[in-house]
């Protein structure tokens, strides 16, 4: 364990190989050298010709063009609903795909390029109305998470037209598509669970017998593919189809990529400093990152995804103010960890351990049940005002904090006390203490919120925790000293940081046996899933790296340095960067 006192004193895309020309309008030179019209009579000479000809010959845009026009292209069209990719400003097969799709909608010639023709229909000057693509959904059954189909891109279509959903549709049903599903729900008062099923589609209007509506008209006043503009946009060196490095679009992965994924390095894009000691470091999933910043600051300090200071929240409160009569005057707490509602609407904090008057027998690293050490209390924030709304009592030196899928309870594991809080999110208050040996640590729920998996930091075991009835089951003997807890997207594995061994394991939860045991560096503290899956990242505590280890095989991909102590680390994968929070007072932020 860290010393507290010695912590303080130390306080790509559509890959292109080959170059291309940057104005993408070598055709047209020709014409003006031979002719020496102007641009009037070119432009009319190229529409008669193309009427004859067709677009192939005139290309306005074609495959390896890169510029300014060819990012307006992408981004219409992704608008529009056929266009998947990231926007780049590289025409390559994506975006050829994508045109091919959008001609064959409008009875155009699909050659995959943007002619005059092709351009007319996008800008809606065809000259008639649009056809409408009307895709019923078919019967299948219920829709969820990790899928990917066309009945997934239907949903995520719908989902966009009733302002559930922002960003591309992909096919894939990763963690914005849930979110989105879940806030639909609560609107129409269904159960919240992030899962399309009957009722769900139904009310979205996807009955099988309800087909749904996409128009190919584009309604916005869109400026022309074609301008003067000087500005080119430079395609990144390598992309990952299961990762949508497009700024702020969504992050789910594209379905059927064109290729495989080339190699993605992780490379360090911003770095964060200021009054802080970071703890932990923690996404709302709603684009504001909270890093908890212990005794050392007092503070919670928020940032937005443009690294902006957006807030710095005092761990200062009134307890009595918030029910909790006994305690009369201010108080102050010491924020370790947080964790979400499913909507990013609240954060839950534990405070290791709190200030004030009554409070005068505080935890520590080392302690036990017996020494009676203070209790302490879990803060409720709401991210809107960020203001701290809601105290309730926990255990002693509360750590990991956990929300279950429907939001209905929240999960502190108490250090001092060797136990399990459970609290009513909706009562704020505990309703159960779950008693589980030397200190409980890390907390990862399934999916389904059925199960909640604690390691207990002081022996060799994860306990398994039944949320219904509340009762508990082990995972025996996986590996000395488990620390951070991650589940796979598919819930057929769970992932353990082993800090005793100086290893991460990866557990089949079918039969709850170590598959695989991997050596990242010294003291492997916080781990953290990208969101489909595929890569598994490690903060090395003694060793000053991060490290990216492939969950299909379990290898170790990448280890990248960070500054001393690093100790918290989030996944933003609308972005696909990866925080990490070290102790001696910084945030740093990779690709991912």
């Amino acid at each position: 364990m860290e010393s507290l006192s010695y912590l303080y004193s130390t306080v790509a895309f559509e890959g292109e190989t080959h170059p291309t020309s940057r104005d993408g309008y070598d055709i047209f030179i020709p014409l003006l050298r031979l002719k020496g019209t102007n641009l009037f009579k070119v432009c009319l000479a190229i529409a008669l010709l193309s009427s004859l000809w067709g677009d192939p010959a005139l290309a306005l845009l074609k495959k390896g063009d890169r510029n300014s026009e060819v990012r307006d292209l992408q981004q219409r069209l992704q608008r529009m609903g056929y266009f998947n990719g990231p926007v780049t400003g590289y025409y390559g097969s994506i975006t050829t795909e994508a045109v091919i799709r959008f001609q064959r909608a409008q009875g155009l010639s699909a050659d995959g390029v943007v002619g005059v023709r092709t351009q007319n229909a996008l800008q809606g000057n065809s000259g008639g109305s649009a056809p409408t693509v009307r895709t019923p959904i078919a019967p299948g059954g219920v829709l969820k998470r990790g899928q990917k189909s066309d009945r997934v891109k239907r949903l995520q279509l719908t989902l966009r037209e009733r302002g559930y959903f922002v960003g591309p549709a992909t096919g894939y049903y990763g963690s914005i598509t849930e979110n989105a599903i879940r806030r639909f729900q609560r609107n129409r008062g269904l159960v919240a669970d992030g899962i399309a099923g009957t009722k769900t589609q139904q009310a979205l209007g996807l009955s099988p017998a309800t087909p749904v509506q996409t128009s190919a008209n584009n309604s916005e006043g869109l400026t022309p593919f074609i301008s003067n503009s000087d500005t080119y946009e430079v395609s990144q060196p390598f992309y990952n189809p299961s990762l949508e490095l497009s700024g702020e679009f969504s992050s789910e992965p594209i379905a059927q990529p064109e290729a495989k994924p080339k190699p993605q390095k992780m490379s360090l894009q911003k770095t964060i400093y200021g009054n802080i000691a970071p703890k932990s470091i923690v996404h709302s999933g709603e684009g504001l990152f909270f890093a908890q910043n212990m005794m050392y600051a007092h503070t919670i300090t928020v940032y937005d995804r443009g690294y902006n200071l957006v807030a710095e929240i005092p761990d200062t409160v009134e307890l009595d103010e918030y029910g909790h009569s006994q305690y009369q005057g201010v108080y102050r707490g010491s924020p370790v960890e947080a964790s979400f509602s499913n909507n990013g609407r609240y954060a839950w904090v534990s405070n290791y351990q709190m200030y004030g008057k009554e409070f005068n027998n505080p935890g520590d690293d080392k302690c036990n049940p017996q020494q009676k050490k203070d209790n302490s209390f879990l803060y409720r924030i709401d991210t809107n005002s960020f203001e701290i709304d809601r105290a309730i009592e926990v255990g002693s030196v509360p750590k990991y904090v956990a929300t279950t899928p429907d939001d209905r309870f929240v999960l502190v594991s108490n250090w001092c006390s060797y136990d399990l809080s459970v609290v009513d999110s909706e009562e704020s208050r505990e309703i159960y203490r779950i008693k589980l040996g030397a200190y409980p640590r890390g907390i990862a729920v399934d999916r389904a919120g059925e199960w909640a998996y604690i390691a207990v930091m002081g022996s060799f075991d994860i306990a398994k925790v039944n949320l219904r009835d509340f009762s508990v089951g082990w995972l025996k003997n996986i590996g000395n000293a488990p620390r951070n807890l991650n589940i796979s997207p598919d819930g057929q594995h769970l992932y353990v940081s082993l800090n005793g061994e100086q290893k991460v394991g990866k557990i089949d939860l079918q039969t709850g046996r170590v598959v695989a045991k991997v050596s990242t560096g010294k003291a492997p503290r916080s781990t953290v899933l990208s969101d489909d899956g595929e890569f598994l990242y490690v903060v090395n505590y003694h060793s000053d790296t991060l490290s990216k280890i492939r969950t299909r095989d379990f290898q170790v991909v990448e280890t990248v340095n960070t500054h001393d102590k690093p100790i918290g680390i989030t996944y933003d994968p609308q972005s696909d960067r990866v925080w990490v929070s070290c102790y001696s007072g910084s945030i740093m932020i990779f690709s991912g």
